[in-house]
């Protein structure tokens, strides 16, 4: 891999504060490694004798099986630690528990963690890199760096007028900020759409369009990335407050094949999972040929390789 390029950060903490350059960094770093992942022998050497730590104080599957294969493909060495059962159960503090893992010569952190900031307090009390793997309902970078990788791959490089929505549950997903943020990087257009319940007020104001119309939306779209209903973070009565039923959630917002026939163009259709097949989206629809939500798995690895390597380069 090339070095004559780096990071404009040491700690990836969001996609707020990445510059453009930093983007088209990353991506042009992830295919170099996509193609790797292609090979017969899908592993290289470039972080041996680098240890990651992946502390993750929410539950997760997709991200971190796919941050720690993309560790392993890197050759680094893993340590994997979950909050259940740990010394913060009995009281830790944060930078106590992650101090005493960097005390065991660990060179990077990936963190996933319930409370928005929690990575930007870490960064500033410890000497390694951060990895945001999520962080409450503030963001998600590496996943919006996979979804516009994706997105190039689909549409043609360069994303400058192309529009783009994000529809479902916006208020409560750490997906769409950083998603928003790196279409705009970008020069894409973003509409969000939802009910007026899940869209946060301020959003007009970070340069995005906002409608409770899918039906438009199709119109308007060259791709669509759907959001599943965040039920676990409104909690089982507040969420009846959002909208009446699931039933009438998925007759305005979700996504069918019938619906997509209202569009004149082949639309590019994501969804960063885990899917509710039926509510935000039909099976035929997650299923079709549209649908880059396979694709977009594949490339997280490719993408949080990059992200990995670049910031190890940093640190040395």
């Amino acid at each position: 891999m090339s070095d004559s390029s780096s990071l404009s950060q040491r700690s990836l903490l969001g996609i707020r504060g990445l510059t453009c350059a930093d983007l088209d960094l990353i991506h042009s770093t992830a295919r170099e490694f996509k193609d790797v992942l292609n090979r017969p022998i899908k592993k290289v050497p470039s972080l041996r004798d680098f240890t990651v730590a992946n502390l993750f104080f929410e539950n997760s599957t997709r991200t971190r099986l796919s941050f720690e294969l993309a560790e392993k493909r890197l050759s680094a060495d893993v340590v994997n630690f979950s909050a259940a059962g740990s010394s913060v159960k009995k009281g830790e503090t944060l930078v106590d528990t992650v101090n005493n893992i960097l005390a065991m010569k660990v060179d990077m952190v990936v963190m996933r963690h319930p409370h928005p900031g929690a990575h930007h307090f870490l960064a500033s009390k410890v000497d390694v890199p951060i990895v945001n793997a999520g962080d409450g309902t503030h963001e998600h970078p590496t996943q919006a760096l996979l979804d516009t990788f994706s997105l190039r791959q689909s549409l043609g490089e360069d994303l400058t007028g192309r529009n783009i929505a994000i529809v479902g549950d916006i208020q409560h997903s750490r997906v769409a900020l950083s998603n928003i943020w790196a279409l705009k990087l970008l020069g894409a257009n973003v509409r969000v759409c939802g009910p007026h319940t899940l869209i946060p007020k301020h959003l007009s104001k970070l340069g995005v369009e906002v409608s409770h119309d899918l039906d438009d939306t199709i119109r308007w779209a060259d791709a669509l990335n759907m959001l599943r209903i965040q039920l676990e973070r409104q909690g089982s009565e507040e969420s009846v407050r959002f909208f009446p039923t699931i039933r009438e959630y998925t007759m305005r917002y979700g996504l069918t094949l019938e619906r997509l026939g209202q569009s004149s163009k082949s639309l590019t259709i994501m969804h960063p999972g885990p899917i509710n097949r039926g509510v935000e989206i039909s099976s035929e629809v997650a299923d079709s040929e549209h649908s880059i939500i396979l694709e977009q798995v594949e490339n997280g690895v490719a993408v949080r390789m990059a992200v990995l390597y670049l910031l190890a380069q940093k640190r040395g």
